[in-house]
C-alpha cells in the first residue's frame, strides 16, 4: 500500500473517506491526525475511497486504525493485514470501539481479540448538560462559574475569527505553557506543539473556536469541530489555573454558542493523566467510549 505522510493539503481527500463516518471516536478528525503527528508519525493510504491510517506510538509499535471508507470491511481488512505481513509488522490496531468491534465480528468472527486501553477511553456528554449545568452534581461547576463572573465583571466571550485573535491565543498559549509543568512532560509538549498547530492552521483546518476576554486580556480559549451528524468534538481547552472557573466557564460558554445544535460532545480522552480524569470525570460522562487494541486471535496471550 502507498502510505505517506499526512500533510495539510491531504485535508480533502481524507474528509471525502470521513464524510460517512459513523464512529464517534475522534481520531476520524483531520485536525487530529495532522496536529498530533509530531508524536505518532502517522501515514495514510486511500484505495477505493476508503482511508487506512497507520502510526507509531510512544511503545514504539506501529498500530493501524480501523478503516473507514467505501471498501468492504473484510476487503479492507485484507489489505493492511497484506500491508503488515509486507513491512514485517505485527498487526495491531488501536482506538476499536464496541460498534467498530461488532462490525469486524461479522465479517472476520473469532480472528481477532481485544485488550483495553483505558488511557483512550473518550469522554462523551449529552450536549444540553454542559450548557445548563442543571442538577446537583454540577452545582460547584456553577459556582465556579458565578465565582469567575463576580470576580471578573467585564468578562466576555467572542467566537475565534480574526487572525488578531488567534495571534493573541497563541500569545496565552505560550504564557500558559511556561506556567504549567509541560516541559517536563513529553505528553503534555506534544499538546502543546498540536493546540500550536491548531491555531496557526485554525481557518484551513476550518475549526471552531471561542475565547474568553477579562481584564483585557484571553484567560481562556477552546477548538473544536463538527464530528459525526449528531457529535461534536472539542480538541483543545486552554485556561489560566489561576484563574478560578476559566476552565469551567469557557466549556459552558463554548459550547453554548458553538455546539448546541449537536446531541452529544466528545471531550476526547485522559491520556491516563491523572488530573485531566477527574476533571472529565468531574462532569459525569453520560458515555465513555471504551478503546481497545485488536490483535490476532493466534496472539490472546499477549500483554
Amino acid at each position: 500500500m502507498n502510505f505517506k505522510p499526512i500533510t495539510l493539503p491531504d485535508k480533502k481527500d481524507i474528509d471525502a473517506c470521513f464524510s460517512g463516518n459513523i464512529y464517534r471516536a475522534c481520531s476520524f478528525s483531520f485536525a487530529n491526525l495532522f496536529a498530533w503527528n509530531a508524536k505518532f508519525n502517522t501515514m495514510f493510504a486511500i484505495e477505493s475511497q476508503t482511508v487506512f491510517i497507520r502510526f507509531q506510538d510512544f511503545d514504539g509499535q506501529i498500530y493501524y486504525m480501523m478503516p473507514v471508507g467505501k471498501m468492504p470491511l473484510k476487503d479492507a481488512f485484507d489489505r493492511i493485514t497484506e500491508d503488515a505481513a509486507d513491512n514485517n509488522i505485527p498487526f495491531r490496531m488501536k482506538g476499536i470501539t464496541s460498534l467498530m468491534r461488532d462490525n469486524i465480528q461479522k465479517v472476520l468472527p473469532g480472528r481477532f481479540c481485544y485488550l483495553p486501553d483505558r488511557n483512550n477511553d473518550e469522554y462523551i456528554y449529552l450536549s444540553e448538560k454542559l450548557i445548563k449545568l442543571s442538577g446537583k452534581k454540577l452545582q460547584s461547576k456553577r459556582n465556579h462559574i458565578n465565582r469567575f463572573k463576580a470576580d471578573n465583571p467585564d468578562w466576555k466571550y467572542f467566537p475565534l475569527t480574526s487572525g488578531k485573535e488567534l495571534a493573541e491565543c497563541v500569545k496565552m498559549l505560550d504564557e500558559w505553557e511556561e506556567k504549567s509543568i509541560s516541559g517536563i512532560s513529553m505528553t503534555r509538549r506534544y499538546d502543546y506543539i498540536a493546540t500550536r498547530l491548531m491555531l496557526e492552521h485554525f481557518n484551513s483546518l476550518r475549526l471552531c473556536g471561542g475565547a474568553i476576554r477579562a481584564n483585557g486580556k484571553i484567560v481562556a480559549f477552546t477548538i473544536g469541530e463538527p464530528l459525526t451528524k449528531d457529535s461534536f468534538v472539542v480538541h483543545v481547552e486552554k485556561a489560566f489555573g489561576d484563574v478560578n472557573g476559566a476552565y469551567t466557564i469557557i466549556n459552558q460558554q463554548f459550547l453554548e454558542h458553538e455546539a448546541s445544535g449537536f446531541m452529544y460532545v466528545n471531550r476526547e480522552e485522559d491520556m491516563g493523566l491523572d488530573n485531566l480524569r477527574r476533571a472529565k470525570m468531574s462532569y459525569y460522562p453520560d458515555i465513555i467510549l471504551e478503546e481497545a487494541i485488536l490483535i490476532p486471535a493466534a496472539n490472546k496471550n499477549e500483554k
